[in-house]
């Protein structure tokens, strides 16, 4: 880092960083070396451009060259000095796009909402909100495919309409309960589409006046302890009877999911929320954020380095995932520890359809300033929704043109062209033996027209 403030601050015209792109063979203590480095760039004020490439054959032969001009001045002799003058290439950088990046007009936050209804009139049924943030996040948004924060909390909740989509066409299996799925767009910018979100539905008393409960997915793909995130301590009522649920479908499973309460309160003087829920809470909806890490801060939560093979276990994503498909029956259905365990082995959740779905969203990158209204990952959770839910609509959530909460740019993405060259020395060398051949060429042509 200490050489990364010396480049920022000595005038450099920009930084290249190389990534590795093949992370499942660096050491656990590497990788989180690099995204403790990612994580310190985020928080330096910058004022130079910062480029980030996987590493490859080509970019690794520049890395080799640069370096070995860079110790050039450290060779044993004057002679294998000047050997390295003439033999060492230097590198011309230029990108694909020579303006600068530019606030976009437009930064638009879209999100989906869908819900399976209750058995009963509809608008007196109480109602279970299963929200999860479909968005990526990382240090640079082109590389950043949020394989478990939040892919994993997508997953999960398109399985979750998957089932209850079955159970819920079933007459006989039709709960009291309506089952509200939303997925929000800029978790990673302090829930924006979460907030405007709740904002309309309160300005035209929408849907979120019959939510006795609001249950966000946050990062579970890759440990089977999960915490439940909560402002507020669940003494009694549906939020106590959702923990009861939580513990009885968590000890079904072999081995036994850990399962605990975290209990923080929201702190009002910070602009930004931790939790996915909090921005409910404040709206006095009960809820919490289910995640299997214990703080917001946690390292690798928004990182590059958060991609399918290295962030996400599929088997251990399945399980959490029957641990809440359990959980929300047992709530809805009413049922004990031993009805779970029927009704989970009858409605199963697949593997497959969540290392699917994992697979497909981390093959994108989703960084909310990317994710437009064409966007192929926008169009295909709309179609799952379509599918398994009834009511589907998407929203837009637009910046205030006066005093937007949030500015996206145009540049996200640019092609770097390095054209190799000889360094000035070399030219200078080059014209003084050009030079010393014109003077032989000339004092021949004199002396031959003297002895003429």
């Amino acid at each position: 880092m200490e050489k990364f403030r010396d480049l920022s601050l000595s005038g450099a015209g920009a930084v290249v960083i190389i990534v590795p792109r093949n992370i499942s063979s660096l050491s656990k203590e590497f990788l989180e070396e690099w995204i403790e480095l990612e994580r310190e760039i985020l928080e330096e004020p910058v004022n130079i451009p910062v480029y980030f490439v996987y590493d490859d054959e080509a970019v690794m032969k520049v890395y080799e060259d640069v370096s070995h001009a860079i110790t050039a001045d450290q060779a044993s002799s004057a002679a294998a000095a000047l050997l390295d003058v003439f033999s060492t290439y230097g590198y011309q950088v230029v990108t694909s796009d020579i303006s600068e990046s530019k606030p976009r007009k437009d930064s638009s936050i879209f999100s989906l909402q869908g819900q399976l209804s209750g058995l009963g009139i509809e608008e007196r049924l109480p109602t279970i909100a299963i929200v999860a943030h479909y968005d990526s996040f990382g240090i640079a948004p082109s590389l950043s495919f949020g394989a478990d924060s939040n892919g994993s909390g997508v997953a999960a909740l398109l399985e979750l309409a998957r089932l209850f989509s079955r159970i819920y066409s079933n007459s006989a299996a039709h709960a009291q309960y309506n089952l509200l799925f939303f997925l929000s767009g800029g978790g990673a910018f302090n829930y924006q589409g979460t907030r405007k979100w709740i904002a309309e539905q309160e300005a035209t008393d929408g849907i979120l006046l019959d939510v006795q409960y609001v249950l966000c997915l946050d990062t579970i793909g890759q440990s089977n302890s999960l915490h439940l995130h909560v402002s507020r301590l669940p003494k009694d009522g549906v939020p106590a009877s959702i923990v009861q649920n939580f513990k009885k479908a968590a000890n079904l499973h072999e081995p036994v999911t850990n399962f605990t309460v975290v209990h923080k309160k929201i702190n009002l003087a910070e602009e930004t929320l931790a939790w996915e829920h909090e921005a409910f809470s404040m709206r006095r909806l009960t809820g919490g954020t289910l995640s299997q890490r214990n703080s917001p801060d946690s390292e690798g939560r928004h990182s590059i380095f958060d991609r399918q093979f290295t962030s996400v276990n599929v088997g251990i994503l399945k399980e959490n995932t029957a641990v809440l498909a359990e959980a929300l029956m047992g709530q809805i259905f009413d049922l004990d520890a031993d009805s779970l365990s029927l009704v989970g082995d009858e409605f199963g959740v697949s593997e497959e359809h969540v290392g699917a779905w994992v697979q497909y969203l981390a093959s994108f990158s989703r960084a909310a300033q990317l994710v437009g209204n064409e966007h192929a990952v926008l169009l295909a959770l709309e179609q799952a929704f379509n599918r398994h839910l009834k009511d589907v609509r998407r929203y837009q959530a637009k910046s205030e043109k006066k005093d937007p909460e949030l500015v996206f740019y145009d540049v996200a993405e640019t092609k770097l062209y390095m054209y190799s060259v000889k360094p000035a020395l070399f030219d200078l060398f080059l014209t003084a033996g050009v030079a010393c051949y014109l003077a032989l060429v000339f004092y021949a042509v004199q002396s031959f027209s003297a002895i003429s």
